[in-house]
């Protein structure tokens, strides 16, 4: 028999099981047909393996979970697959950013071990100590997150038209001339600098009781409830990027309205406006549109419009500068 090359002793690690069936087995084992079995598998964001044994007893142990979710008359098959895709496409970006944050420390301990020791050993070892321990953080960040949005969405009310629909002010925070600057940092400079400006957003954001949206590199899409705490978290944000001389400058747009959250992201004209307005700000500046701008108490803001200019999608607008008095 062929010994397993050193990633397949890896993933066998990892997973700490070996596959066993093939995916006409693991659908029956799970007791679902081969069509649902491949709709769940792939809303999960893993490949199919046609004929091949690739699939192990967990494998069907969670294929089987979803099906007694559907069994038991609280979701149908299509919400069951929505909800797949939402772990699998958040999971799938949490594992990346771990390995990716982790890697250069597997090569300092390779680097510093007095024994001969491969990557492979060491991530094995790491992953056997921090496994664990990250598998319950991740349960109960989970869980801290799932009540925060439940309580979020009751306090929207019972009306259904409504449910999806919450007035927020949106922030666009962008880091200024991104692809020149990508073009002459070399790779491990670039990530290390998306790494602290997407670190540093989340926590200003976080301590302004924000939520980030996404991260997109070289930008960040955040809400808040309060418009004066958006603004504090431009602020912010300015404050810890553009003002930091090892950091480039950044800019801001806020915009405030009705917007639809679904599926973990936000959508309507008060996204598109925070966006759009980062291309009229000046560097290391906030630009907000009219409505954030009514929003602000005059006691404590100074908003001044600027001249109409044409902004894609919107026609002319005038774009409002604001500063704390």
């Amino acid at each position: 028999m062929t010994e397993p090359d050193p990633a397949e002793r890896l993933e066998g690690a990892i997973l700490g099981e070996q596959p066993l069936y093939d995916a006409a087995q693991v659908a029956e084992k799970a007791g679902v047909t081969l069509d649902q079995a491949r709709r769940l598998w792939r809303a999960l964001g893993f490949p199919e393996h046609g004929g091949a044994t690739a699939y192990t007893d967990s494998d069907a142990a969670a294929l089987a979970t979803l099906v007694d979710a559907v069994e038991s008359g609280l979701v149908d098959f299509d919400l069951a697959v929505t909800l797949t895709r939402a772990v699998g496409t958040t999971l799938a970006r949490l594992a990346d950013w771990e390995v990716s944050a982790l890697s250069q420390r597997v090569d300092d301990l390779v680097a510093q071990a007095e024994e001969p020791l491969t990557r492979m050993d060491v991530s094995g070892r790491m992953l056997a100590e921090l496994g664990p321990s990250f598998e319950r953080l991740l349960i109960f960040s989970w869980r801290r997150h799932l009540a925060a949005a439940t309580t979020r969405m009751l306090a929207l009310g019972e009306n259904e038209e409504d449910r999806n629909t919450v007035e927020v002010t949106v922030g666009f925070a962008d880091i200024v001339a991104f692809t020149a600057l990508s073009n002459e940092l070399s790779r491990d400079r670039i990530g290390d600098l998306v790494e602290k400006f997407e670190s540093r957003c989340a926590d200003v954001v976080a301590g302004q009781r924000g939520r980030v949206i996404k991260s997109i590199g070289d930008s960040v899409l955040f809400v808040n409830d309060d418009p004066i705490a958006a603004y504090d978290t431009a602020e912010g944000i300015i404050n810890v990027i553009g003002r930091d001389p090892r950091m480039p400058d950044v800019r801001v747009g806020l915009a405030s309205g009705p917007t639809v959250m679904r599926l973990g992201d936000v959508f309507g004209p008060p996204v598109n406006m925070a966006a759009r307005l980062t291309a009229v700000a000046r560097r290391n500046r906030i630009i907000i549109d009219a409505e954030t701008a009514a929003l602000l108490p005059e006691d404590q803001f100074e908003t001044r419009r600027l001249p109409a200019r044409p902004v894609r999608g919107f026609g002319l607008v005038e774009p409002v500068a604001v500063r704390r008095h």
